[in-house]
Parts: structure tokens; sequence; C-alpha cells
């Protein structure tokens, strides 16, 4: 019998990794048949309902999940996951409220909840999930990085510039990172600041065009049209909307005279 569970459960494992969640849900149902109240494995099933977005469907079975394991953090993050994903803020929020009661110290829901509060404009409660983070792990980058996010949002570029710069510290080869700290160096007036970001941003991706285009508009702030020039026609060998490149094209002519 114990062989038998471990074929359907090696079965449903196989299916859920090549995306056949029919398939995966089905024998996670025979192995449930044997244990009706295995968190785990109702909180799989809740996973294949979720990705074939029968999510009525994923909800019960993620509640059933909880009920039999409380503290199951994955089980909160895929619930509210759903629960996000149809707009239902308020439930979401709920429920990471709850999860967050029970663990204090579990990062991962923190987490969750902070960023749900931020897409909810509740700054000041995000805010405080992100320092309560920062204290249990003072070296946790992604907190740092949403503090930035929030405080590029609410005009605080400063702290935003020292959120941003110390992720920068630990992580050396993400474009993005070096894009929003440019604008936010940008923003408070920094030029210099955030052309070496834009130049480090392509250093590591030479194809992340963003940065030509700021790298241009930010030359040509300093006067140095040949440099902005150059950054632009980079930027023109990217694929572009019609209007787009009209008007950098149009940009370049006016800038050449």
């Amino acid at each position: 019998m114990e062989n038998e569970i471990n074929k359907d459960l090696e079965k449903a494992l196989e299916y859920f990794k090549t995306q056949d969640y029919e398939n995966a849900a089905d024998y996670f149902f025979k192995v449930l048949e044997t244990d009706k109240n295995n968190a785990n494995i109702l909180n799989n099933i809740g996973l294949c309902y979720s990705k074939l977005a029968k999510d009525d469907l994923a909800v019960e079975f993620f509640i059933k999940a909880l009920s039999n394991n409380p503290k199951a953090v994955q089980t909160y993050i895929n619930l509210a996951d759903v629960y996000y994903r149809d707009k239902n803020i308020i439930e979401a929020i709920n429920l990471l409220e709850n999860g967050v009661t029970l663990m204090p110290k579990e990062i991962a829901l923190k987490h969750y909840l902070a960023r749900i509060y931020f897409e909810d404009c509740r700054y000041d409660l995000a805010i405080d999930q992100l320092n309560e983070i920062i204290d249990i792990d003072n070296e946790n980058v992604d907190a740092y990085w949403d503090l930035g996010n929030i405080e590029f949002e609410l005009g605080d570029w400063e702290s935003a510039i020292q959120n941003y710069e110390y992720v920068l510290g630990k992580i050396t080869d993400n474009a993005v990172l070096y894009y929003q700290t440019a604008i936010t160096y940008e923003a408070n007036d920094n030029i210099d600041k955030a052309i070496s970001n834009h130049l480090k941003a392509l250093s590591c991706n030479e194809n992340f065009h963003p940065s030509y285009k700021k790298l241009g508009v930010l030359f040509m702030a300093r006067e140095d049209f040949e440099s902005a020039i150059e950054y632009f026609q980079d930027y023109l060998n990217f694929d572009l909307p019609d209007e787009e490149k009209k008007s950098i094209e149009d940009l370049i002519k006016r800038i050449s005279k």
C-alpha cells in the first residue's frame, strides 16, 4: 500500500513539473484518499487548481490545508496570491495579517504582506513590516530594495538612494537595480551619479535599452550633444515603436544643428 502511495505521489509531482496540472491533481487526489487531512497534499491540489485558473476550488483546498496546518507558510502565500490575483485585496491582507500574528518571525509572510500594503498604497504599514524584517535579518536585500521603492514613490530620494546603494553593495550584476538607482539620482538632481549608474546598467546588460535613452537625455541636459547623439543612435538600434523612433530621430536632428 505504501509503495502504491509513493508511486501516486511521484506521478503527481512529475505531472506538476511538466505543467500537466489536471493529471497532477488526479494523482494528488489518489494520495489524499489514504490521508484526507494531509495539509501538503491539500496545498498541492490547491496549487493545481490555481494554475488551472479554477480559483474557487484553489481557495477551497488552500483553506482546507490551513485548517489542518495553521502554520503552513507557503499555503498562506499561495492563498493570498489567489486573492490578490482576483483583486480581493482585503482578503489577502487579512489572511497575511493573521499569518504574521501567528508567526511573527516568518519573513516570507511579512514580506508578502508589505508588498500588498504597498500595492494598496498603505505605505506606512508596508514600511513597518519591512523594518521589522530588517530587525530580524539586517542583511535582507529584498527588504532594503522594497523600502527604496516605497521611498521613491513618496519622493524621499535620499532615503531611497541609501537603500538602493545598500542593495548594490551586495548585488552588482543587475541592470534593473542600477537603472532604478540612476533614475532616483536624476530625480535628486545628481546628474553625474545618474549617468554613472546607467553606464553600470549597460555594463551588466548591453541590451538594456532604457538606459541608452536616459543617457541621451542626461548628456543633452549637460549640453554634451555629441555624447547624447551617440546614445540616442544606440537606442534607435532597438526594436522601438514607430512613434518613439520618429521622436528620437527628430530629437537627434534638432540637437545636431
